[in-house]
């Protein structure tokens, strides 16, 4: 009987499927990210937390690569409860595609502020102060959680609540009192 830890169970199949919809969605995000950061940057944008960056990349450089061996190398399988972090990692996709689209050519993977803009506050910006963070959070749990890897959802999540604070910090400090006026509606 296959099940959690049998090595014979190995989900080959849904892991590379996972690892390529990861890999198109994070290069792609990069080519958008670095049109943006042109664009902005031209406009008279700002970067910050230019420090912290490469400890963001490094970390979901590594998530992948730590997904696949807990999965070969310590056995991790599925259980019962990976159709819901399927659903809350699919939850977790609309919330930052909803944000990414919020945002528009403002959305980045750095921190760059345009002196003068004005605060989204549209699609789930009007909610919540920080939703593309909150879907990566959702991921780093869902993720490895759908393949039963529980280590790898331990450590990234520790990992990228320390790179956040970082990361949120840095920003709310970019954005203070960078706002223009909102118009009263």
């Amino acid at each position: 009987m296959s099940g959690a830890g049998d090595p014979a169970a190995v989900p080959v199949p849904a892991l590379a499927a996972f690892l390529l919809v990861l890999v198109v969605q994070r290069v792609s995000e990069l080519i958008l990210s670095a049109r943006n950061a042109r664009r902005l940057l031209a406009r008279g944008a700002r970067e910050h937390g230019r420090e912290h960056y490469p400890l963001l990349v490094l970390l979901h450089a590594l998530f992948p690569l730590a997904l696949v061996a807990e999965v070969l190398a310590l056995h991790a399988r599925p259980g019962r409860l990976a159709p819901l972090s399927l659903a809350l990692w699919l939850a977790a996709q609309g919330l930052r595609y909803a944000a990414m689209r919020a945002l528009g050519e403002h959305w980045n993977t750095r921190v760059l502020v345009l002196p003068g803009a004005p605060l989204v506050r549209r699609g789930p910006y009007r909610w919540l102060r920080h939703p593309n963070y909150l879907a990566v959070v959702i991921e780093f749990i869902a993720a490895p959680l759908m393949f039963g890897a529980w280590r790898t959802a331990l450590a990234f999540s520790l990992a990228n609540l320390l790179v956040l604070t970082v990361r949120i910090r840095c920003e709310e400090r970019a954005l203070a009192g960078t706002e223009a006026p909102h118009p009263d509606p």
